[in-house]
């Protein structure tokens, strides 16, 4: 009998069983990944960045999570000697009509207690050199690092408070019996009294297999990316992104230097036919069955449809694509950039045709369900770990549902 059993070994996840050892020291504290590896999916294949929360809506959990995470993050990386950098970025308008929605940007960072400054085209050019712009804002609060590094010393961290970690386990179904869940996987029956659901990719099915309707479904959005040529990463010293575009929710393509010194571009944001569709050729017929006959992705679709478009439209033509990037970068050619690694972001998306634009936590009967955390996650997970600790305690408290001191 576990005390607490977290179902998904991503950073979310770990860095929930990570706090849960600190609130419960004394805890049975168990955690389910059904990949080979830890971090394999959204924190595998992210770009690494420590994000500051300028984009965020003041006062949402995105916006408190980042700005905090990001402190979190860099004193976690000091304290335990894991390699970062506070690099700091620029956003950069190209066009003039894009100047309003920079000092909007540039205003919430303020609303956010973000450290932000306007600069312009000329002091963009002295951070980035190759870079074309009008104006910008400097947000020397970003940073770079590795996630699955990170994830590797929260790993390590639960281990050595007692936490149980398995891989290649994979939870099948879940039941509820007097007094406790028992979760039923490949690998044989685990009977715990709370659980923590970090699944990702697979979050809302967790969460119906518990008997909770998250009244949401994950549509997955992949998120292709290039690489700049070793003999090109000249034109990017650090971040470079553009203002988002009002009319799509994503950020669109930017310039990423990683902390291994390698510089992506992108990501573009399709619909994937798969949860877990990495190429473009990933095909998943009970996913794509979901995803089609889901009312929200075409009340969606009929709000953002034209940019839904362009986004197909520069996923299969390199061509686009690299015209997306000489916005930024004039310089930058089709023969400069090589195809790398895509992510696929797990999006909430209501019935209604509406994003669920913050990070949301469904309670059940015996269980917790993040079913919403893409974006800025990895950098909030610290403070996002601590919250999933702190109402787990505090729902405890109120239920007694647990023979447990707190």
């Amino acid at each position: 009998m576990y005390d607490f059993t977290i179902i998904g070994g991503g950073i979310v996840g770990l860095s929930a069983a990570l706090h849960l050892t600190q609130t419960y020291p004394d805890a049975k504290i168990l955690v389910l990944e059904k990949e080979e590896e830890w971090a394999f999916h959204q924190t595998g294949n992210n770009s690494g960045v420590i994000h500051s929360g300028i984009y965020y809506k003041p006062g949402s959990f995105k916006a408190k999570f980042c700005r905090d995470g990001q402190r979190s993050m860099v004193e976690f990386c000091q304290e335990h000697g894991i390699n970062y950098e506070v690099c700091g970025k620029v956003i950069v308008a190209t066009e003039a009509k894009e100047l309003p929605l920079l000092d909007k940007l540039y205003q919430r960072g303020l609303d956010n207690g973000i450290p932000v400054a306007k600069i312009s085209g000329e002091e963009v050019k002295e951070i980035e050199p190759y870079v074309n712009s009008l104006a910008g804002i400097r947000v020397e609060s970003t940073g770079i690092v590795d996630y699955r590094g990170v994830c590797q010393k929260y790993v390590e961290l639960v281990q050595n408070r007692g936490g149980e970690l398995r891989l290649n386990t994979k939870v099948e179904q879940i039941q509820h019996r007097s007094g406790e869940l028992v979760i039923q996987t490949n690998a044989g029956e685990f009977s715990t009294r709370f659980a923590i659901n970090c699944a990702g990719l697979h979050s809302d099915r967790i969460a119906l297999l518990e008997g909770v309707d998250p009244q949401a479904k994950i549509i997955p959005f992949r998120g292709e990316y290039y690489e700049l040529k070793p003999e090109k990463r000249y034109l990017v010293k650090n971040l470079i992104y553009p203002v988002p575009n009002p009319d799509f929710p994503f950020l669109g393509v930017h310039f990423t230097r990683a902390i291994d010194g390698s510089v992506h571009a992108g990501p573009n944001a399709v619909l994937s036919f798969k949860r877990e569709g990495y190429r473009k050729t990933d095909f998943d017929w009970q996913d794509f069955v979901e995803i089609m006959t889901y009312p929200g992705l075409w009340k969606l679709a009929a709000k953002y449809g034209n940019e839904g478009v362009k986004e197909i439209v520069r996923s299969l033509s390199k061509t686009v694509f690299v015209r997306s990037l000489q916005r930024l970068i004039p310089e930058v050619q089709a023969d400069d950039v090589i195809p790398t690694h895509a992510g696929v972001r797990a999006q909430a998306l209501m019935n209604d045709g509406m994003l669920v634009d913050d990070f949301l936590i469904v309670d059940g009967e015996r269980a917790m369900h993040v079913c919403n955390a893409p974006s800025p996650a990895a950098t909030a997970s610290l403070e996002i770990g601590k919250a999933i600790a702190d109402r787990v305690r505090d729902r405890l408290r109120t239920a007694n549902q647990m023979h447990l001191s707190v």
